[in-house]
C-alpha cells in the first residue's frame, strides 16, 4: 500500500484508505491479544459495536475508496470478487473468494482472468447481484469526478488507459466481458500473477447501474455485504450500519453485532483515554485507526487489566533512508554505504516510541512469508552502528576529513519522517564523522519535496505500505525504472532504471503460484540492496486498545490491526 498518508484513505494505513495513517516485523503477530478480557469470551450475535476513529471515513463510495483487502469499515458493506482471509497472523495474508466462487482462472499467461460468481447473491434491497453490475462498478471507478481508488486497473486493462467512465462513454470497457450473469472476464495488457489480489480493491464491488447516483451514492451506497448505511453525517464524519437482512453470509464476515456505529473526528488522545476508561457505550467500542502512543503505552503496559486489552499486529511497512544517487555525493555507492554502515537502529526506535512499536530493518521488504522476506544484512551496522567501517568507506570515496549532508525530513509528530528520527540519524552519522544538517518541512511541503523529480533532495526520510501481502506492489513503485514520473508524484527514489531488475519484476508478475513469486520477490530484495538505494530502519508495530466488553479479536498480518468484520460484543 503506498505512503501513510495514502493509507490513510486507502486501509490501511491500515484502516487502507484506510487507509490509515499507517494504519509492522516477524512473519506474524506474536500476541494478537485474542482473549477476551475477562467474563464469557464467547461471540454472541447482537448489540451495538461502537467505533471511534481520528479520520472520517470520507468518500463512502466504493469507486474513490483506497483500500486494501477491501478495507475495515467498507468491507462491511461492500464485498468484492475476492477478499483477505480473516485470521490471525500470517493466515490473515492470504487472499481468499468473496463473490465469487474462486480467487480467479487465469490463461496460459496469466494475461486473462475468469470469475464466476456463487450464486443467491442480493443487494440490501433483494434484487440478485450480478456480473453485470461488477463491471459497470469498475467502469464508474474511471470517472474523473470518483477519482481516488487503486490506480492499477488504467495500467493493467486492455484500452483503458485514456477511458472516461460510463458517464461520458456508454460504450463501457470492452476489456472486461459479461457473457452471462455469473460469469465476468478481464483482458489484461501483461501478465499480473497478482490479479486475485488486486480483485480485493473496493472498485471491485458490485453496482447497480439503476441505482448509481454520481457523486451522491456515497451518501447511501446499495449494500451487498452484511450491514447497509443508514445514516453518513458529514462526509463519513459519522456513519450508521445496520443489518441488511438479505445478506445470506459468507465464508469470512462473522458480524455479530446488530448495529455498527462509526465517529470519527476525534482526537487521538482521546480515543485512547476513552477506550481504556470503557465506559458506557465505549465498553463495546474499538478503534480502526489510532494506535497507541508511547507515553500511553507506558501506562497501560503497567495496568493489567488494560494490556489485556491491547491487540498486536504488524502490517507490510517499512520506514527508511532514500538517497537521490543524482546529487553528490550520494553519486558516489562508498558514500551511501558509509551511511548504511553508520545508522544506529537503537537510538531510531527508541525515537519510534520503542521496541514495543517499531523494529529493527535490514531489509526493504517487510518480513513476513507473504512478501517473501529473505533476511540479509549488507551492511551489518550491529544495534548501534559501526563508525569506524563508515569512516573507512569515507576516506576511500574521497572523503578521508568526513563530509557534510542536508538531511529533509517532515515536521509532523509521526514517530516515522518527524524530527525525532531525524535527530537520531545526525547523532548516529556524526559518530562516523558525517555531519548532518536537517531541514525540516511541513507535511504538503515535505511531500512535494520528496515526490518530484526535479526537487527529490539528496537525502531524506521515507516510507512505503503495501497495496496488498506481496513484494510487487512493494518494489515495483519503488525500484521500476519505468515507474518513474518526471512530471508528476514519483516513488522511485533512486530514480533506478536498471534493466535487469525490471525484467525480473516482469518476469515475476508472470507468476501464478504466488508462494513461488514470493521467493523471487524476497531474492530480488537482496539484489537491489546491494546498490544501497536505501537504508531500511524499521518495521511499526501496531498496538491498539479495545473497550472491556469486545470479544473476539483478530488481526491478520494482511492489516496488522483488529478486522472489525470479526468482533462481537458483550
Amino acid at each position: 500500500m503506498r505512503q501513510p498518508s495514502v493509507i490513510a484513505r486507502r486501509v490501511a494505513a491500515a484502516s487502507v484508505s484506510l487507509v490509515v495513517a499507517a494504519g509492522a516485523a516477524a512473519c506474524g503477530p506474536k500476541d494478537n491479544g485474542v482473549k477476551a478480557s475477562g467474563g464469557d469470551s464467547t461471540p454472541h450475535k447482537g448489540g451495538t459495536l461502537t467505533v471511534l476513529n481520528s479520520d472520517p471515513q470520507q468518500d463512502f463510495d466504493p469507486a474513490r475508496l483506497y483500500t486494501s483487502g477491501g478495507g475495515n469499515v467498507p468491507s462491511l458493506v461492500f464485498r468484492t470478487l475476492t477478499t483477505r482471509n480473516r485470521a490471525n497472523g500470517a493466515a490473515g495474508a492470504k487472499v481468499v473468494p468473496d463473490l465469487a466462487t474462486d480467487t480467479g482462472r487465469p490463461s496460459k499467461d496469466a494475461t486473462v482472468w475468469t470469475y464466476t460468481l456463487k450464486t443467491g447473491l442480493k443487494y440490501e434491497d433483494g434484487t440478485p447481484i450480478t456480473s453485470a453490475d461488477i463491471k459497470y462498478g469498475i467502469e464508474r471507478s474511471f470517472a474523473p469526478e470518483l477519482s481516488g481508488g487503486a490506480p492499477y486497473l488504467r495500467d493493467w486493462l486492455v484500452g483503458a488507459a485514456d477511458y472516461q467512465g460510463p458517464y461520458k462513454d456508454k460504450k463501457g470497457l470492452d476489456a472486461i466481458e459479461t457473457p452471462d450473469s455469473r460469469t465476468i472476464v478481464f483482458h489484461l495488457n501483461k501478465p499480473e500473477g497478482e490479479f486475485p489480489y488486486l480483485a480485493t480493491q473496493t472498485q471491485f464491488t458490485p453496482v447497480p447501474k439503476a441505482r448509481d447516483t454520481g457523486t451522491k451514492y456515497e451518501e447511501h451506497p446499495i449494500s451487498s455485504g452484511p450491514y447497509k448505511v443508514v445514516q453518513n453525517q458529514n462526509d463519513g464524519e459519522r456513519l450508521i450500519l445496520e443489518r441488511n437482512t438479505y445478506w445470506s453470509g459468507d465464508d469470512q464476515r462473522k458480524a455479530y453485532p446488530d448495529k455498527i456505529d462509526v465517529r470519527s473526528g476525534l482526537d487521538s488522545s482521546v480515543i485512547n483515554q476513552r477506550l481504556s476508561a470503557s465506559q458506557g457505550a465505549d465498553a463495546a467500542a474499538v478503534t480502526t485507526d489510532t494506535n497507541l502512543g508511547p507515553a500511553e503505552l507506558a501506562k497501560v503496559t503497567g495496568d493489567k487489566e488494560l494490556a489485556s486489552r491491547v491487540g498486536t499486529g504488524h502490517f507490510g511497512y517499512t520506514n527508511y533512508i532514500a538517497f537521490n544517487p543524482t546529487v553528490k555525493p550520494f553519486d558516489n555507492v562508498k558514500v551511501r554505504q558509509a551511511i548504511s554502515y553508520a545508522i544506529d537502529r537503537s537510538s531510531v526506535i527508541n525515537a519510534a516510541g520503542g521496541s514495543s512499536l517499531a523494529e529493527p530493518a535490514t531489509t526493504f521488504l517487510p518480513d513476513q512469508k507473504s512478501f517473501g522476506y529473505t533476511p540479509y544484512d549488507l551492511f551489518p551496522a550491529g544495534a548501534t552502528g559501526n563508525p569506524a567501517k563508515a569512516k573507512e568507506l569515507l576516506k576511500e570515496a574521497g572523503y578521508p576529513h568526513g563530509v557534510t549532508v542536508t538531511l529533509t525530513h517532515s515536521n509532523s509528530k509521526d514517530f516515522e519522517t518527524s524530527p525525532e528520527i531525524a535527530t537520531a540519524v545526525q547523532d548516529a552519522l556524526k559518530k562516523a564523522g558525517i555531519t548532518v544538517k536537517l531541514q525540516g518541512l511541513e507535511e504538503n511541503d515535505y511531500k512535494d519535496k520528496i515526490h518530484g523529480v526535479k526537487t527529490e533532495p539528496g537525502l531524506f526520510l521515507a516510507h512505503w505500505g503495501a497495496d496488498w501481502p506481496s513484494g510487487g506492489p512493494f518494489l515495483a513503485p519503488i525500484f521500476d525504472g519505468r515507474q518513474i514520473v518526471k512530471d508528476g508524484a514519483n516513488f522511485n527514489t533512486g530514480l533506478l532504471n536498471d534493466k535487469s531488475v525490471n525484467a525480473e519484476i516482469d518476469a515475476i508478475n508472470k507468476l501464478t503460484d504466488l508462494d513461488a513469486a514470493a521467493e523471487r520477490w524476497g531474492a530480488l530484495d537482496k539484489k537491489i540492496g546491494e546498490q544501497a538505494l536505501v537504508v531500511p530502519l524499521f518495521h511499526p508495530v501496531y498496538k491498539r486498545l479495545y473497550g472491556k466488553d469486545v470479544r473476539n479479536i483478530v488481526i491478520s498480518d494482511w492489516t496488522g490491526v483488529l478486522d472489525i468484520s470479526q468482533v462481537a460484543v458483550k
